[in-house]
């Protein structure tokens, strides 16, 4: 006769109420260090719960940033069209002193893809159209707007918000891995995770206030550099009769479309110049 003994675990062993106390105390770590991670926004000077710097913001930026050209067939090579995309940039950054001041580093680039409709900002500065979007546009003020909407991701720090509720819904490992960066090193330890979590923000679905929180600074940042606003609303409607067919724009999959999003645009409009009418253009 054979003889089996039983190990019974103790309150610290592999029990399923030791792994349950442990869960919750990785939880409240994760909560409160999210709860803690408030900073002052350089350019609107808003409390945001951001857990990197702006040089961080900056670094990881622009090292995602090739990898990223890559996968939409690299920069485009029609240098008149790239020229166009900086010479309204630049506009929009020299007209509004708060953008200039800024930390961050701008840059502008006209993506070669003909076949994806999107554009998109990495966090610090980089920003990107495809050549499939831009060929929708007919007008600079269109271009101006779709510009202006993604530098307002930057400004407000969409993507920096982002990235701190992915490391809160991932617990310690995505802020061990943000606090294993050193910006001053991007060949740092687990830098390649780094690189892996920048790269999942081209599809990162912002929140709907985000949208419109961007969508109101194109219009300010329009308006300053002199560009006609209703020009964003525009945009919409194009993107919006785009998405009727077979490949709907992927601007409106990691940019979400309210359906009073056109109508906030117009309320932007009107907080911004009262008076302005939107019908003749």
């Amino acid at each position: 006769m054979s003889y089996r003994t039983v190990r019974r675990a103790g309150p610290g062993g592999g029990s399923a109420g030791g792994r349950l106390v442990m869960a919750l105390i990785l939880a409240m770590i994760a909560i409160g260090s999210y709860m803690c991670s408030a900073q002052e926004n350089p350019v609107t000077g808003e409390s945001q719960r951001v857990n990197i710097s702006p040089n961080q913001e900056i670094a990881l930026g622009l090292q995602a940033a090739p990898e990223l050209i890559q996968q939409f067939g690299g920069a485009d090579s029609n240098l008149q069209a790239q020229q166009l995309v900086d010479e309204v940039g630049l506009k929009l950054l020299q007209s509004s002193p708060e953008l200039i001041n800024s930390p961050w580093e701008w840059e502008f680039t006209l993506l070669a893809d003909d076949q994806t409709i999107n554009a998109f900002a990495l966090p610090g500065g980089q920003i990107f159209i495809t050549r499939a979007l831009l060929r929708l546009l007919e007008h600079e003020d269109e271009l101006a707007g779709v510009l202006g909407h993604e530098i307002g991701h930057v400004v407000d720090r969409h993507g920096a918000q982002q990235m701190a509720k992915q490391q809160l819904t991932q617990g310690l490992s995505g802020a061990a891995v943000m606090a294993a960066y050193d910006p001053n090193n991007p060949a740092s330890a687990q830098s390649a995770a780094v690189v892996q979590l920048i790269g999942q923000m081209v599809n990162m679905k912002y929140g709907r206030d985000d949208e419109l929180e961007s969508d109101d600074y194109g219009v300010k940042y329009m308006l300053n550099a002199g560009y006609n606003p209703c020009y964003l609303m525009t945009v919409m409607q194009k993107l919006g009769q785009a998405s009727e067919g077979n490949r709907p724009p992927e601007f409106f999959s990691s940019h979400p479309n309210p359906e009073n999003r056109i109508q906030k645009i117009g309320e932007s409009i009107q907080r911004y110049a009262p008076g302005m009418s939107c019908n003749a253009r």
